[in-house]
């Protein structure tokens, strides 16, 4: 049974998207369309308002035209490690939602575990939160320069940028190989060491400091995907496509690992 033939009405969304990148790449379309005009356009305009409203923005009546469809790939599916109020390691920090590691996303990013994740965490770390001291800022010393200069090659913040986004999305994706992972590493590695150096030798900029965040979320979602020598959920590699029950726990890792 082929991908497209697994991804029916209510696959999980892993499966779905595997359907979708499956499908354009055996193609090479830019996209899958969805057939919804047999629904018509009272119905499609009642209960899909919002989708009626974007895609007529982009001259697509869907009443009358298929919608093109290509995946998204979320920010992250659990990241920093948190107790079961939200805090982190950081006094004062608390991370709730997609960037946490909380325990509710399980393997797969779900529209229901993402509520139940916004709700109870919420909840949770409001309680303790209110009752944090918000640090003096004014105490903290002002930045120093040091021998940065101006940089007159901003340049080449906006190509990294675009490069890493383009390496994390063909060989990081919906779906990886061991192949693909290393050919990112490589790459990555290499834009690490540009990075770092244009961060100590130019003033910092927000551009730059996004950058900076970019890629080391980047560098966590490279090692984490090598790491794990099976599939689960949106974590699916070709080389290993089927669950380990050992498998079964969340992938660490500790500051200076690398």
């Amino acid at each position: 049974m082929s991908d497209y033939d697994q991804a029916k009405e209510l696959a999980p969304r892993d499966i779905v998207a595997r359907a979708i990148d499956s499908e354009m790449k055996r193609t090479g379309a830019d996209c899958v369309f969805l057939d919804a005009t047999h629904l018509g356009a009272d119905f499609l305009g009642t209960r899909f308002p919002n989708i009626t409203a974007t895609c007529k923005r982009f001259g697509i009546d869907i009443a009358t035209t298929p919608i093109p469809v290509v995946p998204a790939a979320h920010y992250s599916c659990g990241g920093v490690v948190t107790d079961l109020h939200g805090r982190t390691s950081v006094p004062g920090l608390f991370a709730i939602g997609e960037t946490a590691c909380t325990g509710l996303h399980g393997a797969n990013r779900l529209a229901s575990n993402s509520l139940l994740e916004g709700l109870v965490f919420a909840h949770r770390a409001g309680t303790v939160a209110k009752d944090v001291e918000t640090p003096d800022f004014s105490k903290a010393p002002e930045w120093e320069t040091g021998d940065a200069v101006q940089s007159d090659e901003s340049v080449v913040v906006s190509q990294d940028w675009d490069e890493i986004r383009r390496y994390m999305w063909n060989y990081v994706g919906i779906v990886r190989s061991d192949r693909r992972l290393k050919r990112a590493r490589r790459r990555h590695n290499m834009l690490l060491d540009e990075i770092r150096e244009y961060y100590w030798n130019y003033h910092v900029t927000g551009d730059l400091l996004e950058l900076r965040n970019i890629a080391t979320v980047a560098d966590l979602i490279i090692n984490s995907a090598m790491a794990r020598k099976e599939s689960r959920g949106l974590h699916y590699t070709s080389d290993y496509p089927q669950e380990v029950t050992d498998a079964a726990k969340d992938t660490i890792f500790h500051r200076y690992e690398r």
